[in-house]
């Protein structure tokens, strides 16, 4: 049903792209929305991520896109329904946003740059009404919030407290929409604040952990000062994760002054990490020659090799050279690497041991949040009727490849829905009440 601007108030805390998707399902049909940042502009980190191409979905098929969100698949499948890979495709379309499908099956858009379409979403958000309040900081509730009716005599919703460059405001909304990120590159906005005010009010939240984020390996002063920086490639890594479940994946890695990075560790990052709390530290196993059976890497690194040393017969016969011939002096002890078998072994499965997470600060994203299980199905906060999550907030994680913002962007719009069929219902509760002549100030239920 329509809504009167003058009735119906949202308030969304948090400017990315699951708030701004939320915003948007609640502005087409009428309602007024304010957006608050804590920022000076709106969508900072989907900006930065966007810098080196901005990686909006992925095109592989429905099944294999859902099994990447792990543990999560069956709450995330929902929220892909609603709006999934192509539907997201065809909003970006609409907005006057073309895509492409990379090599990878990663889709991009055509100019690769999310900046003008950050642009072009903002315009027509302020089209429809939404207005956007930015240095506002959510710093919880007023303590009255929810004991009174306003002047007309419906439900007071939420009382949001805000400090500004102006000092502390209090908002009162009907509805509210916390799309506040994780705790991964707080200086861009995620900075995990709401989760002690969260806990205050009762709402369950899973420890927040890095996800999409660089492991620690110990390095020796000699390979972070000469190779710190350069990728390996191609590579593959073997791993074992808690549940005994062997994974297998190839890539690229990134060998930093404190360990490993990249995009297959990124997507490897939830088994290393449930690996390392469990057990303290885990191994994994790097194929450093993917194009080549162990049996052909025996045969090339065992053929005498004369007068040449075993580095230069390594790189004459199987191409094994620069960081790959590095890592094997870093992991291996002399004996082994003078060992022709035992090398061959090792440069199908050299054994390299990583000891923690990088902190969540320098991760692309986090794990934990508010669990599915303290929301209903519209993404609405079961202690707090009239709130709604998404985006990172919520305990999820998916790895680098178009799947983070995927379910972000979904997850705004169905908070968004909720919150309208919420208001939808306030309002048919409130016509009801005046009809029978029932006291209006009791809060609805959901």
């Amino acid at each position: 049903m329509p809504f009167s601007r003058d009735y119906a108030r949202v308030a969304v805390i948090g400017g990315g792209p699951a708030g701004l998707m939320a915003a948007e399902a609640l502005a087409s049909h009428g309602v007024q929305v304010d957006v608050y940042d804590a920022m000076p502009s709106v969508g900072r980190k989907f900006l930065m991520a966007g810098k080196g191409g901005m990686n909006i979905t992925h095109s592989e098929a429905l099944e294999p896109f859902l099994g990447r969100y792990g543990a999560r698949r069956q709450q995330i499948a929902p929220l892909l329904d609603a709006f999934g890979p192509d539907a997201l495709r065809a909003w970006l379309k609409a907005l006057g946003v073309e895509t492409f499908v990379g090599s990878s099956g990663r889709v991009f858009p055509t100019d690769m740059k999310a900046a003008p379409m950050l642009r072009a979403w903002l315009h027509r958000l302020r089209e429809t009404g939404v207005r956007f309040h930015m240095r506002h900081k959510w710093v919880g509730w007023d303590a009255e919030d929810r004991a009174v009716a306003d002047a007309s005599g419906r439900p007071a919703g939420h009382t949001l407290k805000f400090t500004t460059p102006d000092g502390e405001q209090l908002v009162t909304c009907d509805a509210v929409v916390f799309a506040l990120g994780g705790a991964s590159w707080p200086r861009l906005g995620s900075d995990a604040a709401w989760v002690p005010l969260m806990s205050a009010r009762n709402v369950p939240v899973v420890p927040l952990r890095a996800a999409n984020c660089g492991f620690d390996a110990d390095w020796s002063p000699y390979l972070r000062e000469r190779f710190a920086g350069q990728p390996v490639k191609p590579v593959a890594i073997s791993l074992t994760d808690i549940d005994k479940t062997v994974h297998n994946r190839q890539g690229e890695i990134l060998l930093t002054e404190t360990g490993l990075e990249g995009s297959l560790i990124y997507a490897l990052s939830s088994a290393i990490r449930e690996r390392i709390l469990a057990d303290g530290d885990v191994t994994i196993a790097l194929d450093l020659a993917p194009g080549l059976a162990l049996d052909r890497v025996i045969v090339e690194v065992t053929r005498p090799r004369g007068s040449r040393s075993m580095s230069s017969h390594l790189q004459g016969r199987i191409g094994i050279g620069g960081v790959k011939l590095a890592l094997l002096h870093e992991i291996l002890s002399k004996e082994t690497f003078a060992d022709s078998n035992r090398l061959a072994h090792a440069v199908k499965a050299l054994p390299v041991r990583l000891t923690r997470a990088r902190p969540i600060a320098e991760a692309i994203s986090t794990a934990g949040g508010i669990p599915f299980e303290a929301l209903d199905s519209h993404l609405m906060v079961e202690q707090l009727p009239g709130a709604f999550c998404a985006g990172e907030m919520l305990d999820w994680e998916a790895p680098t490849g178009g799947y983070l913002l995927t379910a972000c962007f979904a997850s705004g719009l169905v908070a968004g829905r909720g919150a309208l069929a919420y208001l939808t219902g306030l309002a048919g509760s409130n016509a009801a009440n005046a009809l029978n002549g029932s006291d209006t100030t009791q809060t609805p239920t959901a």
